[in-house]
Formats: structure tokens, C-alpha cells, sequence
């Protein structure tokens, strides 16, 4: 149930317009046990006495709600899928976003989120980017024994492509090498991952949204790499970035039966996997 914040009177109020069955002479019972909570708090669905009814009031927990962010999605589409389940405003939840991320893109951490009912878009995004903040920096200083803020996010960066491009975990420090591989022979990476940014985060890439995509997203455009993360990642997908594999591969395509990619040294061989793979 919810309970405004306010005075004890203000509260029983409250409750009576609401048909709740209390009275003026309840709040000195209220006052004895302690202030009410305020916000939405859980007081169970069981029949209560009028005494316990109020000792709740005074003792229940925040009702929670959880939220799940998965690796791969992108901030902004994860946004606009939890304001229906936390009544919230999408284009405030934008607005914070913006203002306390260090980062446009890329800087929460996948997982679910436990917050409580009623929570406001400001507390919200402080929650997730205060707790991502703490997350970055220990896994940073467990890896490097350091805090360099500009190199992790340039990992992070190359993580979110890893995360976007590869099948699987297993894949993910091949796809790393050849990010690597590319970027060191001056190849653009032409990966359709880096256009399933912001909104797009699902969208099929067509041949026809690589020629009208003229941001900097477009690896098939401009060489190097996006100019931020194109979605959230995972531990592995960071991994992935900090220790790529040695290979000498240069390309990969899907493989329709088996989901997963082959991976080539050579354009040539590169085409004749395209082949097979139609």
C-alpha cells in the first residue's frame, strides 16, 4: 500500500478518506509505536487486527519491485521498457540519465536492480549509476591495480561491439582479436553491431540502413571505433576486450545451422564462407 509523507494526523486522514478503518484517536497509538514509513510498503495480504494493522505502518519494509537490465541492451531502449512497470516518465528518465552518467552509453551494469515501488526517475538513475560507478572501479583496480577512467572507457567501447558481434562467451575473445586485428591494419570493422545503438538496439541492419546511417556509429562509413559504447556489457565482454585472443583473423560470418561464427584469415576465404553459408 502507499502511505504520503506527512504528519501522523495527515497520514490517519489519509486512511479514512480511504476507507481504512482508523480514527482521530489512532495516531496517538501511531505516535506510541513509532512514524508511519512513507511511500509504497508491504504489509502483506492476511487480515490484520486495528493494532497490528498500525504496528505495520510503523515497521514494514519498502515494497520492492526488480528490474533487469541484460547484457547486449542498450540504455536507452532498457529505459524505455521499465517506465510502464515503475509508472516513471521516459523523457525524464533521459534527462538524469544524461546528467549523472559519465558516459553516454555502456555504463550500467547488467543485472537486476531491486528497487522500491514509487521511486522517482532522479533516484532511480543515481541508484544504478552510483552502484555501476563502484562496479567499474573495483573490477578496474582488481585488473590494472588502478583507476584510469579514459583507458576503461575505451575498453568498455570495444566490449560493447564484442557483446553486440559475438555468439556466445566463448566467441568473445576471437571477435576481440579481430576488432584488434582490423583496427591495427587500418581496416574499417564494418560490423553491423555498432548500428544497433540507442533505439535501434533490435532493429535488423539492412543493406539500406548502412547506406542512410551517417553517424559515427556506422563502422562501415568511418574507421575506427564508435564514439561511445553501443550498449551495456557483461564481465566477459570486458575481459574480452582487456585480453583478446592472438589470432590472425580478419573476418567472421554467421553460420545459419550452428548460430555461431567462422571466423577467416583472408578476404578470399572470407567469401567463400559467405557462400556457404546462404
Amino acid at each position: 500500500m502507499y502511505l504520503p509523507s506527512g504528519s501522523v494526523g495527515e497520514i490517519i486522514s489519509y486512511l479514512t478518506q480511504r476507507n481504512f478503518n482508523v480514527n482521530k484517536f489512532d495516531k496517538y497509538v501511531l505516535v506510541f509505536m513509532g512514524f508511519p514509513q512513507s511511500g509504497w510498503i508491504e504489509i502483506g495480504s492476511e487480515k490484520l487486527s486495528k493494532f497490528d494493522f498500525l504496528y505495520k505502518l510503523t515497521t514494514a519494509k519498502a515494497a520492492m519491485q526488480s528490474i533487469t537490465l541484460i547484457p547486449g541492451e542498450t540504455t536507452k531502449y532498457f529505459l524505455k521498457q521499465i517506465v510502464g512497470e515503475l509508472d516513471l516518465n521516459y523523457t525524464v528518465l533521459i534527462k538524469e540519465y544524461e546528467a549523472q552518467s559519465p558516459i553516454k552509453e555502456g555504463y550500467l551494469v547488467p543485472e537486476t536492480y531491486k528497487v522500491p515501488k514509487g521511486i522517482s526517475e532522479k533516484h532511480l538513475i543515481y541508484y544504478m549509476v552510483n552502484l555501476s560507478t563502484k562496479y567499474h572501479r573495483q573490477i578496474s583496480q582488481k585488473i590494472f591495480g588502478e583507476w584510469d577512467e579514459k583507458k576503461w572507457f575505451n575498453f568498455l567501447v570495444i566490449a560493447s561491439v564484442i557483446q553486440k558481434e559475438a555468439a556466445d562467451v566463448s566467441e568473445m575473445p576471437i571477435v576481440s582479436s579481430v576488432i584488434y586485428n582490423r583496427l591495427k591494419k587500418g581496416m574499417k570493422l564494418q560490423m553491423d553491431g555498432t548500428l544497433n545503438y540507442d533505439l535501434y538496439s533490435h532493429d535488423k541492419v539492412t543493406s539500406e540502413r548502412i547506406r542512410e546511417d551517417k553517424s559515427r556509429y556506422n563502422t562501415y562509413l568511418y574507421e575506427g571505433l564508435p564514439p561511445s559504447p553501443v550498449c551495456n556489457v557483461s564481465l566477459d565482454a570486458i575481459k574480452a576486450a582487456i585480453f583478446p585472443k592472438k589470432t590472425d583473423f580478419l573476418y567472421f560470418v554467421r553460420n545459419p545451422k550452428t548460430l555461431k561464427h567462422t571466423f577467416s584469415k583472408s578476404y578470399e576465404s572470407h567469401i567463400r564462407e559467405i557462400n556457404k553459408a546462404k
